[in-house]
């Protein structure tokens, strides 16, 4: 077995390492900043554009998308290392295109379809979001309300989504609806791209979250698709949904494996400066234990997300080694991060370092994509070989 990553992806991962070292990095204490006058943490419009043009310039643009479409068809190992790398910082800042519903669409995208939106996204001409939870239906899409009813050659949609991200720049928007409440996750939820100005299709508001991150309550009110907005098969929007689930649930672990590497790489270099009683922290033993702990941890996370990516790459669903990156990795950070804020004291507890968003960051990912109960709930009913 091989634990190291091709040249060519280590390459990769080396060049990511220094965008962000360079580039976002030294952005932090201005976006800091605004986090602490606003409440959100943002990416200046100009940054980003200039942003985008340095990443585009670099090749860094279309990582995994197919080759077919400008892109660079890479495999998931290679971009976990590109995720972790991002997780070092805590500027809200994603290459194009957002490598999950990129995957959904992959996977049942027609012709059309493939044209008029997978393509420009994978060129990172155009801003997706996916509408999956609801108010009363989060973890468990099998009390999703939102329906989607036939209307002639068409559908009408109706019912509210919570917890959006991006809704209010994505051009289009993925869907999830009813189509046949009987059948349920069983042949009887559909997805549909609908786009932004689809009359009845509304942002409500925007939710604000810990972190300075924030999400979106969409509203949708007899909004009508003509047929070919229906992504795949009618009644199976959930294997596809789950594909691309799974593909952030490893962007979630990743960036986690990184964001505690940061914590980690802070500890050891305030550790051996900050003095107490007459002697450095670094000279504590309960300091010695939290780092000690902090490397064992991240060493064994990271193996972890590697081998569920190459079992991903080899064709293999994976379902159990992604639920089991996604609670270890999240829980792993958050214990690093706060060993790290507990290190630092007050400066710990002020906006002005980047430990409070790395913790804010690391909470919220033991939520998204499925809180990490469900998670655990999926691996022990998975080997003790129980049926859903």
């Amino acid at each position: 077995m091989n634990f190291e990553l091709d040249e060519a992806h280590r390459m990769l991962k080396d060049l990511v390492a220094r965008f962000v070292q360079e580039h976002l990095v030294p952005l932090e204490a201005d976006a800091l900043a605004r986090q602490a006058s606003t409440g959100q943490l943002t990416l200046l419009d100009e940054d980003r554009v200039r942003l985008d043009k340095l990443t585009w310039d670099l090749g860094l643009w279309g990582l995994d998308a197919p080759a077919e479409m400008g892109g660079h068809d890479l495999p998931v190992i290679a971009m976990v290392g590109v995720n972790e790398e991002f997780g070092k910082t805590v500027m809200p800042y994603e290459l194009a295109p957002d490598s999950p519903n990129l995957i959904m669409l992959l996977r049942a995208a027609d012709d059309m379809q493939r044209a008029r939106y997978l393509g420009p996204y994978a060129r990172g001409e155009t801003q997706s979001a996916i509408a999956i939870s609801e108010p009363g239906a989060g973890a468990d899409p099998a009390a999703l309300v939102t329906r989607a009813e036939r209307d002639g050659d068409g559908w009408v949609i109706n019912g509210r989504k919570l917890w959006v991200t991006r809704a209010d720049k994505a051009d289009w928007t993925i869907v999830m609806a009813v189509t046949d409440k009987a059948r349920g996750v069983k042949g009887g939820i559909s997805a549909f791209i609908v786009d932004k100005d689809t009359p009845g299709f509304v942002v409500e508001r925007r939710i604000p979250m810990i972190g300075g991150a924030s999400t979106y309550e969409l509203r949708l009110e007899d909004v009508r698709v003509p047929a070919s907005q229906l992504l795949g098969e009618e009644g199976h929007g959930f294997g596809p949904m789950q594909a691309r689930l799974s593909s952030r649930r490893v962007q979630i672990a990743a960036w986690n494996v990184g964001r505690a590497q940061r914590a980690l790489d802070m500890m050891c270099e305030y550790a051996p400066q900050r003095h107490t009683f007459g002697a450095p922290l670094s000279q504590r033993q309960t300091i010695q234990n939290w780092v000690a702990d902090a490397a064992i941890r991240i060493h064994a996370c990271r193996l972890m997300v590697y081998e569920a990516a190459a079992r991903i790459d080899r064709g293999d669903e994976a379902r159990a080694q992604v639920s089991m990156i996604k609670v270890a990795a999240t829980e792993m950070a958050w214990d690093v991060i706060d060993n790290a804020m507990q290190l630092y004291g007050g400066m710990g507890m002020s906006m002005e370092l980047p430990l409070q968003a790395m913790a804010n960051l690391a909470r919220l990912g033991r939520v998204y994509e499925g809180p990490n109960e469900i998670h655990r709930w999926v691996i022990a009913r998975e080997l003790l070989g129980l049926k859903r």
